[in-house]
Parts: structure tokens; C-alpha cells; sequence
């Protein structure tokens, strides 16, 4: 079955990419999971979707969250997040991700953010889950642009414009967040990144985590397969993308990106080809 990688546990597991070649930073996903548990990942766009059968249960932003059918999901860029099923049969549903950058060239507002991460409301998801299939079926450039239009405009009424910190100021970790993306390929210390934010190892261990909820080796991972991400999107040789963003060897990513995305780099590279 296509999507469905070698690490899955069970045959009923499934996922599928696709891009736009006209739109870049638009990547459309759907899947059926039953077993896989998505370890803790990040998307560098907003992910926009809904749950078409089943709950899902998730951690983001330091909370679980169960995501039932018919709820309308609604994830900031760079969050980790994991992901697995509540329900014996699993869930089906649908995502779009959407880089900041499309979303404010598509709305005219830059800035969007989300406080909320589920919603149950039958009738958007509904209208979504037909959108995101009309997005996955069309080849036309003008209807694909349409039809994003469209569904982030079902999106603007729960959107916060412009994006404020929890805290109404900027994390005071954006410089280590930044040192994190600088340097993927370089294996990195704790002394390191305390020193980026001037602080004492483990006082700024424990306020990373308070702030991001993760630890700065679960972020630097999450950054890591998300570059990988990128990197085999645009063609890149697997065995290349390991070595770019620091990781063992090109089985070490390959098990890293299947934990984190449902399929293994191989795969995400043939679905993209589509």
C-alpha cells in the first residue's frame, strides 16, 4: 500500500505527501493510523486539518489533547507535537501545511497564530475535509490557489492577528532557538547553549523546558528531520541529508523521519514525485 512505510506495526497504517510545484511552502498530507505513535516532531508551517474517523491523542505546547472526528485541528509553525491513536481502529484525517510566509501572502496578514489546537465543530470540519481533498485531486494551479484561499478562510475567524506571546513578550530563548537552527549538523553541549543565553547549564535546562516544553536535545532533533524534511523534498540523496543535519547515517534518519512523519524518507520522496 502506498505511504505505508516498513516501520509501521501494522499493515492498516498509512500516509501520504504531496506538493504543489507552483506553490511552494503548501505540503498536503492524509493518513489512516492505527498503531504508529508519532514521536515528538515539528512542522515549519501552520498545520491546518481535520479528523475525518476516530480520536487522536496528542501532546503540544506541554498539554494532551484528544482530537475526535468531525474537530478541526489547528497547529502553530515550529511547535513539537506527537501524535497516536485513542481508539481501537485508530483515525483517519487530513492536514495541510502552511508556511507563515503563504499564509500571510494568501490572507494579506502576516502574523496569524492559534491559542486553540482543537476544536470540535462538525460543520467546518466537514467543509474542510472536502476542501483538503479538492486541494489533494486538483493539478490546476488557479483552482489549487482558489481552493487555499478558501480554506484559510474558514480558518481566519479562530486566528489571532498579530501573534503574541503567551507571555506578551518574545521568548527570551530566541537567540538559543536560532543558535539550534544554525548549527543542526554540529553535535552541541549544554554548556554551549546555556552560554547563548547566559545562564548556568542546568538553570537554563530547566527553563527551556519550562518555556518550550521540551527539552533543547528534543528541539534540536524536531529542527533536525524537519531540515531532512526539506532537504529530501527538493531531491536531495538521504544518505546527504543525514550527514547535513547531524545525524548517524542514513538508517539513523531513516528511523528518525518514519517516528516522526508515519513514512520513511524513501517514501516521502517517491509520494512527492507523484
Amino acid at each position: 500500500m502506498q505511504g505505508v512505510p516498513s516501520t509501521f506495526p501494522s499493515q492498516r497504517d498509512a500516509a501520504e505527501f504531496r506538493l504543489a510545484a507552483h506553490r511552494p511552502g503548501v505540503e498536503l498530507y492524509r493518513a489512516h493510523i492505527v498503531r504508529h505513535a508519532f514521536e515528538p516532531h515539528t512542522h515549519d508551517g501552520f498545520g491546518l486539518g481535520a479528523i475525518e474517523s476516530g480520536v487522536e491523542r496528542f501532546r503540544y505546547r506541554g498539554a494532551d489533547h484528544l482530537a475526535p472526528a468531525d474537530s478541526v485541528v489547528m497547529m502553530n509553525p515550529d511547535e513539537l507535537h506527537t501524535g497516536r491513536a485513542e481508539t481501537e481502529g485508530g483515525w483517519h484525517y487530513r492536514m495541510a501545511y502552511i508556511e507563515p510566509d503563504v499564509v500571510a501572502d494568501v490572507t494579506g496578514e502576516p502574523g496569524w497564530w492559534f491559542s486553540d489546537v482543537v476544536r470540535e465543530d462538525l460543520p467546518s470540519a466537514r467543509r474542510i475535509t472536502a476542501l483538503l481533498d479538492a486541494l489533494w485531486q486538483t493539478r490546476e494551479p488557479l483552482a489549487f490557489d482558489s481552493l487555499l484561499h478558501e480554506l484559510l478562510s474558514l480558518y481566519r475567524r479562530h486566528a489571532k492577528v498579530p501573534r503574541k506571546a503567551s507571555d506578551g513578550a518574545p521568548s527570551r530563548f530566541a537567540p538559543v532557538v536560532d543558535y539550534l537552527h544554525a548549527h543542526l549538523s554540529q553535535r552541541l553541549t549544554l554548556d554551549e547553549l546555556a552560554a547563548v543565553a547566559g545562564l548556568s547549564p542546568f538553570h537554563f535546562l530547566r527553563q527551556f523546558q519550562a518555556q518550550h516544553h521540551a527539552t533543547p536535545q528534543q528541539m534540536l532533533m524536531a529542527f533536525r528531520l524537519a531540515e531532512a524534511k526539506r532537504q529530501l523534498s527538493r531531491g536531495e540523496a538521504p544518505a546527504q541529508v543525514a550527514a547535513a543535519v547531524g545525524l548517524a547515517d542514513q538508517a539513523h534518519l531513516t528511523r528518525a523521519f518514519a517516528r516522526r512523519y508515519g513514512v520513511t524518507p524513501a517514501r516521502y520522496q517517491r509520494a512527492l514525485r507523484l
